[in-house]
């Protein structure tokens, strides 16, 4: 998990070059995450199940670009907030393994309050 640090610190290092820290604000940020995103689903969007596999494979250097993007956003974020993005995953991985125990949920997607 020590890559996402180096990650970072390089995204940050771009950023602080082209001095554009005064406009990546925490809402900013989070609003460019989301469009991101958005843009990742766009992708599929309208199609059926086998063109969704089909597109997955044909432009996975389109969709590497987009989850990039997704990612950059996102550890920008977190980075901002002073939030260790390894531990938060860490930390709701074990919130998600009480929620979902393994007898309970196992091949099903029902909502943890539901099972």
């Amino acid at each position: 998990m020590g890559e996402i640090k180096e990650i970072t610190q390089r995204m940050m290092a771009f950023r602080a070059e082209r001095d554009w820290k005064q406009f990546h604000n925490h809402k900013d940020v989070a609003l460019s995450l989301v469009l991101e995103a958005a843009e990742v689903l766009e992708h599929f969007q309208w199609k059926s199940p086998e063109e969704v596999e089909r597109h997955g494979r044909e432009c996975k250097a389109e969709l590497a670009d987009e989850l990039a993007d997704v990612a950059w956003y996102l550890f920008e974020l977190a980075h901002d907030l002073d939030i260790d993005l390894p531990q938060a995953i860490e930390c709701k991985t074990a919130k998600n393994a009480a929620k979902y125990p393994v007898e309970k949920c196992k091949g099903r997607h029902t909502k943890y309050n539901k099972l």
